[in-house]
C-alpha cells in the first residue's frame, strides 16, 4: 500500500468551500511545487492499524516528485518525468518503471500530473468534518488499486487524505509543514542506483 501511493500533490492555499471542485482546479492550476512532511496509517476493513510510516515529500509538476519514508523503514521513491525509481534500502534493491505505467489513475495521477482531472476522475463536494472541508474522487476505470481518494482541506490547503482500495483497507495521510511553490533543486527528481544494488525493470 504504501508503495502504491508514490507521491501526493499538495496543495496548500485557502479552505475550500461549497465550490470545492472549482476550488481545487484553481489550486492545481497556480500550484506548481510544494514540499511537506507526513504520517501515514493504514488500516484494515475492522479499523486496525496494519502500518504507520512517517516521511517527507517534494514534487515539482508535471510528474517529477521525491517521495521518502523515514520511519520504520527506509524507501525512496523519485519520479523524473519519465521513470519512476523505488529504492529499497533493506532489500538493496531498485524497481523502475515507465511514469504512466507506474501511476495510472493512482492518486499520484489524479494530482502531480496535468490539470484534466476530471477525464480520470468524477469529483463532488463532500460534508465537513473534523475541520476540514472534503472531496471525494472516484476514478472512471474500474480496475485502479483505489476505490476512491477522499481529499480533506483546511488552512494550510490540502491537510489529509483517505483512500480506500478494493479490499476495504483504507490509508490515512495528513501533512505538516507545508510550503507551497517552494524553490527546490533539479537534482532532487534525479535518481542513480546506488553501486552494486540489484535493479529490477518492470
Amino acid at each position: 500500500m504504501a508503495r502504491a501511493l508514490l507521491l501526493l500533490l499538495l496543495l496548500p492555499g485557502a479552505a475550500l468551500g461549497a465550490s470545492t471542485v472549482d476550488e481545487l482546479k484553481s489550486l492545481l492550476r497556480e500550484t506548481t511545487t510544494a514540499r511537506a512532511h507526513f504520517a501515514q496509517i493504514v488500516l484494515d476493513s475492522n479499523m486496525k492499524t496494519l502500518q504507520q510510516v512517517t516521511g517527507t515529500m517534494q514534487f515539482s509538476r508535471p510528474g517529477r516528485f521525491r517521495w521518502e519514508y523515514d520511519k520504520p523503514y527506509e524507501q525512496l521513491i523519485v519520479g523524473d518525468g519519465t521513470r519512476v525509481w523505488l529504492y529499497d534500502k533493506d532489500l538493496n534493491q531498485v524497481t523502475v518503471r515507465r511514469v504512466d505505467r507506474a501511476l495510472g489513475s493512482s492518486p499520484a495521477a489524479l494530482l502531480a500530473g496535468s490539470n484534466e482531472i476530471d477525464k480520470d476522475y468524477v469529483l463532488r463536494g463532500l460534508s465537513s468534518r473534523d475541520g476540514l472541508e472534503w472531496l471525494e474522487a472516484v476514478p472512471r476505470t474500474p480496475d485502479t488499486a483505489f476505490e476512491r481518494i477522499n481529499l480533506g482541506f483546511g488552512k494550510s490547503g490540502l491537510e489529509a487524505m483517505e483512500l480506500r482500495d478494493q479490499f476495504g483497507q483504507i490509508t490515512v495521510i495528513k501533512f505538516s509543514t507545508i510550503e507551497r511553490n517552494a524553490k527546490l533543486a533539479p537534482e532532487l527528481f534525479r535518481f542513480t542506483p546506488p553501486k552494486g544494488v540489484d535493479v529490477i525493470s518492470e
